[in-house]
């Protein structure tokens, strides 16, 4: 009796196109650290990493044996099983949430029609890891940056969701695959220009990085709900951050900007892979620059901008593209 029937080797191959894609996600965030300082020392006109190896490459190897080798302790006084879950909950929520993103036509983990929904669930995980991070560690710095972290990850979670309903509105699904093709003819960042941009800002705010990192502000909360952690720790929470950088971008890159199409019929010859990894590394160095160009706004300021500005936006632009959706759909005979 043969074993490898149609239907095995399908999972199969599902399983080793999401062991790629870990592996791959995993070793680009771990990469970043090391590109993030090299492009803000370009940035702001000074060095950056230069001294391990050439052009500083083997800094990154240097900080993981250090990280690796570093005593992972745990405090007494905090309460061990949230203490524990938390990196983990922060790393995997977001390394889940890969599985719905088409990298090339057919190169997909999970291609499930409700996608998008799903992406939704497994961010909201990440608000427990920053939850149990911070009440957990016992310590005032760490629930304050828990607590801003959490209402702020909320708050913008709103708004993240309502700006993608005028592209579920105009293709009619959730399924990041029909998502991409329905922007053969027009990349959706044009129809779709509002939902883009709160999208974007939704999007540094979800991942906590500068200038909406108020919730592990150095200046006033130590290193925030990550205060008390070391070690293996905290690197789950450090790569965690980039991990959702690199999510986000692939993310834009999928829903407003054609995935792997390219911008013209003639540039087809292109490989797919190439648009695709070209426009994610594009907006993870616009990430870059926004931290290296803007100043962190006060707590207040980023919740006002968040509920005051974003939302109003997010639904003006849903009310207007299903208007224009149903002035454009033929009337039934």
């Amino acid at each position: 009796m043969d074993i490898f029937t149609p239907e095995v080797i399908a999972i199969i191959w599902s399983v080793v196109k999401s062991l790629i894609v870990l592996f791959g996600v995993v070793v680009c965030a771990a990469f970043l650290s090391f590109v993030e300082r090299r492009l803000l020392a370009l940035w702001q006109d000074r060095y950056g990493p230069n001294r391990a190896g050439p052009f500083g490459l083997l800094q990154l190897p240097a900080d993981m044996i250090k990280m690796f080798f570093k005593e992972d302790w745990t405090p007494p006084f905090v309460d061990k099983l949230t203490f524990w879950l938390a990196p983990a909950i922060a790393m995997s929520g977001l390394l889940l949430s890969f599985a719905i993103v088409p990298i090339i036509p057919g190169w997909v983990a999970a291609d499930l029609d409700i996608g998008l929904l799903f992406f939704f669930a497994m961010a909201g995980l990440a608000v427990y890891a920053v939850m149990f991070g911070g009440w957990s560690s016992n310590n005032k710095y760490a629930l304050l940056g828990g607590v801003r972290a959490t209402a702020q990850t909320v708050s913008y979670e709103v708004f993240m969701g309502l700006s993608l309903m005028g592209v579920v509105t105009i293709t009619g699904s959730f399924n990041m695959t029909e998502i991409v093709n329905a922007q053969k003819d027009c990349w959706f960042v044009f129809p779709q220009i509002l939902g883009f941009l709160t999208f974007a800002v939704a999007g540094i705010a979800v991942t906590h990085r500068s200038p909406f990192d108020a919730p592990e502000a150095e200046q006033d909360l130590a290193a925030g709900y990550h205060t008390e952690y070391s070690g293996l720790k905290w690197g789950m929470f450090f790569v965690g951050e980039y991990i959702g950088v690199v999510l986000v971008s692939a993310l834009i890159t999928v829903l407003f900007f054609g995935g792997w199409l390219p911008p013209f019929d003639a540039l087809s010859f292109i490989p797919p892979f190439v648009w695709f990894a070209t426009k994610t590394a594009f907006f993870i160095m616009m990430f870059i620059l926004v931290r290296a160009a803007l100043p962190r706004p006060r707590y207040d300021q980023i919740m006002d901008f968040g509920w005051r500005v974003c939302l109003p936006i997010t639904l003006v632009n849903l009310v207007a593209t299903a208007a224009v959706v149903l002035l454009l759909e033929p009337t039934a005979a």
